[in-house]
């Protein structure tokens, strides 16, 4: 091993230090939990020799020099061109690079890397892989390109070989098992080292890596893969395991474990000497849909640019036009926000915007709702589960809108587990009304159907309700069995083909986009009154357990771009939404005025 220069000789022209201090000055544009890592180093420069830290300069330099030297990048405008790297990235290798324990074992061991996509991750855990192989001095060194399943480890192994094509130094010196995409081994005979991939569907086991790739750990729903890179470095002294990301759309995930730990160590509210992470995010604030200047903190090679080149990747053009196709469009822009600005999102491809649902939240007095032409909705979901009633007003002269009073309804047996399970505070909303309980261990459809009853006779203005039709014979039998009468009961599919046009139309109102109002000849007329557009604006009464069903919502879409709400692909509750879709569908289109509104005085029922 190299001799290590004392921490206190550290070179001035380090690019390490002088990206670290260049964050730290606000000459480099950086998010939180970068400018804490970068501070960690400098703080570890000065003190971590207390804690048995070594910095060896002349390691991290040679690493830097490999990519610069060896390695060449491949696709489009880059091929063939020489791996110049970025100042976050120079950080990164030097830091993995140039940190050792005094015993002699690397310092770091786990990696976790998360930028906005398209930053350059992948070229560069190749390269750092291809060094493990050839440049690091690890005799019978397993390099893993891991994953879940055997073509997504290929992607990032595909990196690797495409570099080892484009340099003649490595392509001389490495037996590629395979031929053109076909390839699936490097070997690297002077030290009888491999690199390969491995993932969790092939079964194996075994593997002991000294270095191991974890690419999308966003997508990764169990730790599987993780674990087992991070148990076969047990025997190597200086094996690292390096995962690289997007944002996810879920904490309760490996992924969202390892950015909480990450972001932890790096502020020091968790101390792991062995950890590095490198997290890109945003300061408490930052709009990226509306202000351009935050955009570097997540997509850090943005203002780094290649000889030859204006701007950096994913450039500047690229990112306005993710932007310009997300306004206006709620799911879209969840998705631009979590890939493109690290924004961790509650919801794989989130339906409704936050600010658009919460904007919408309008709570009103009971009497303004009686008398008043309404539909309803019953999503009687799994009987251990969450039970959603949803009432949708029409418009009327006095109130211009459409208006949605939910119910829901959970078993009173075990709450505190539920309330672990879901993560929620049910105890809280059934303390403040929103939420009602019906005895024993699965939601009793006797009592939900009786507390329709009463809502429906309430209000005194319900002419439909619309329910999941595979289910409606054996409520009808209930009903019927105990003489209880509700407005009639429409089967509603919950495929594209009913669901779509209810899409539409729920999106349509609670956007405010305009509808067509037509009179007696088909002819455009302002409605009754001289209303503006807010009549065809939705309004819910800020239902705690609604709105966080609103925050899991995801829809899906069919080849002929039909959508529905989806709750295999929802992550939590999404039942007062799907009640709501339905009920917008059977409601009609545009705006149909209610009957006139009855002043009584009331209370929530």
């Amino acid at each position: 091993m190299t001799q290590r220069t004392p921490l206190a000789a550290t070179s001035a022209d380090c690019r390490v230090q002088k990206f670290a201090r260049r964050v730290l000055q606000g000459r480099i544009i950086a998010g939180p939990y970068v400018r804490a890592a970068c501070k960690r180093h400098l703080s570890d420069l000065k003190s971590g020799h207390k804690r048995g830290l070594v910095w060896d300069q002349e390691a991290a330099d040679r690493a830097i020099g490999y990519f610069e030297e060896v390695l060449k990048l491949n696709g489009g405008d880059f091929e063939g061109r020489p791996f110049l790297l970025a100042p976050w990235q120079a950080f990164i290798v030097g830091s993995l690079y140039g940190w050792y324990m005094d015993d002699g074992h690397r310092r770091f061991r786990v990696v976790y890397i998360e930028t906005g996509k398209g930053s350059g991750k992948s070229p560069l855990v190749a390269g750092i892989g291809l060094y493990g192989l050839t440049a690091d001095g690890e005799q019978r060194a397993e390099i893993y390109a891991a994953a879940t399943k055997k073509d997504q480890a290929q992607i990032l192994f595909r990196d690797a070989v495409a570099m080892v094509n484009q340099s003649p130094d490595l392509a001389s010196r490495l037996v590629q098992s395979g031929r053109d995409d076909k390839v699936w081994n490097l070997f690297y005979a002077n030290t009888n080292s491999f690199f390969k991939t491995i993932a969790a569907d092939e079964g194996q086991s075994g593997p002991r890596p000294h270095i191991g790739l974890i690419d999308e750990v966003h997508e990764h729903k169990t730790s599987t893969v993780v674990d087992m890179m991070i148990a076969g470095t047990k025997n190597r002294r200086r094996a690292m395991v390096i995962m690289i990301t997007n944002s996810g759309s879920d904490k309760n995930t490996p992924c969202g474990r390892y950015h909480d730990y990450g972001t932890d160590v790096c502020t020091g509210k968790a101390q792991d000497d062995r950890f590095f992470g490198f997290i890109c995010s945003l300061d408490k604030g930052d709009d990226p849909i509306k202000d351009e200047s935050c955009w570097p903190k997540v997509n850090p090679s943005l203002r780094y640019s290649l000889p030859g080149q204006r701007e950096g990747i994913p450039g500047y053009a690229y990112l306005r036009a993710q932007v310009q196709n997300a306004r206006g469009m709620p799911s879209l822009q969840a998705k631009v926000l979590r890939l493109n600005f690290c924004v961790w999102t509650q919801a794989e491809s989130p339906w409704i915007d936050w600010e658009i649902w919460n904007e919408a939240a309008d709570q009103v007095p009971m009497r303004l709702l009686r008398g008043r032409r309404a539909v309803g909705a019953l999503d009687l979901s799994s009987t251990t589960d969450l039970t959603a009633f949803v009432l949708l007003f029409f418009p009327t002269v006095e109130d211009p809108y459409w208006r949605l009073m939910p119910y829901f309804w959970i078993p009173d047996h075990d709450i505190e587990e539920r309330e672990k399970r879901d993560r929620v505070p049910y105890r809280q909303w059934i303390a403040d009304r929103w939420l009602e309980t019906t005895p024993g261990r699965a939601v009793s459809r006797l009592f939900v159907l009786r507390r329709l009853q009463t809502i429906c006779d309430y209000f005194d203005g319900v002419e439909k309700i619309a329910y999941d039709r595979w289910r409606i014979a054996d409520l009808l039998q209930l009903m019927a069995d105990n003489g209880i009468t509700l407005p009639p009961m429409e089967g509603f599919g919950q495929g594209y083909q009913s669901m779509g046009p209810a899409v539409d139309e729920f999106e349509r109102r609670l956007l405010g986009a305009p509808a067509q109002i037509s009179g007696e000849e088909g002819a455009e007329v302002p409605p009754p009154g001289g209303f503006d557009a807010d009549i065809e604006r939705l309004r819910h009464d800020g239902n705690p357990v609604l709105t966080w069903n609103a925050a899991n919502a995801v829809v899906t879409h069919d080849p002929a771009n039909n959508r529905k709400v989806d709750k295999a692909k929802a992550i939590g509750r999404i039942d007062g939404i799907v009640a709501s879709v339905m009920a917008c569908g059977i409601s009609g289109k545009g705006a149909q005025l209610g009957g006139p509104s009855v002043y009584e005085s009331g209370v929530r029922i």
